[in-house]
């Protein structure tokens, strides 16, 4: 008797531990690096993976750089090769942080909330602490985070003659959303 309510209060707190951690493996993160010289220099990933934690406000986002659809191959073969992102040695971009203030969010509420997040954007093996807009709409079992934010590209060692010669953005614009059940 005293083994079976073990297990049951054990189940109990596992699920409860579960349904704090929201995931998703079809998050969509939008690359946009377009100038008034080319339009081409965009791309999207339907396949990041990410997860928030509703108890503790810890949001994390991984990107495999290949799965970054451009509408020219060409551009996507520039985009993976050694003199930009080199995804044969960094095959992933990674997020892990902290939404800022994380009573600015109630979880257990429907609603949508505005807030910040901070933590360190790994790119290309290079790391650099961000902090960025965010959007929070918690609906049903489900929640929806979006973010719009930009990042200079010279911080992560990515340069080249497209973006001194102005066709590809220095600062190219990222949009990541993401809907966590």
């Amino acid at each position: 008797m005293k083994k079976t309510i073990f297990v049951l209060a054990l189940v109990t707190v596992s699920f409860g531990l579960f349904a704090q951690k929201k995931t998703t493996t079809s998050a969509i993160i939008a690359f946009d690096a377009s100038t008034s010289l080319d339009a081409l220099p965009k791309a999207e990933n339907k396949t990041a993976i990410a997860a928030i934690d509703t108890k503790t406000g810890s949001v994390a986002f991984e990107a495999t750089v290949k799965n970054f659809s451009f509408s020219n191959p060409m551009m996507q073969d520039h985009f993976n090769g050694e003199k930009w992102l080199h995804s044969d040695a960094h095959p992933s971009f990674t997020f892990k942080g902290q939404i800022v203030d994380p009573s600015s969010v109630d979880f257990s509420k429907e609603g949508a909330y505005k807030t910040e997040v901070e933590g360190v954007l790994s790119v290309k093996g290079k790391e650099q602490k961000i902090k960025v807009p965010a959007s929070i709409v918690v609906k049903g079992n489900s929640v929806v985070a979006t973010s719009n934010f930009s990042i200079a590209l010279a911080d992560y060692d990515i340069s080249g003659v497209p973006i001194d010669g102005g066709k590809v953005a220095k600062q190219p614009k990222i949009t990541v959303s993401a809907e966590l059940k």
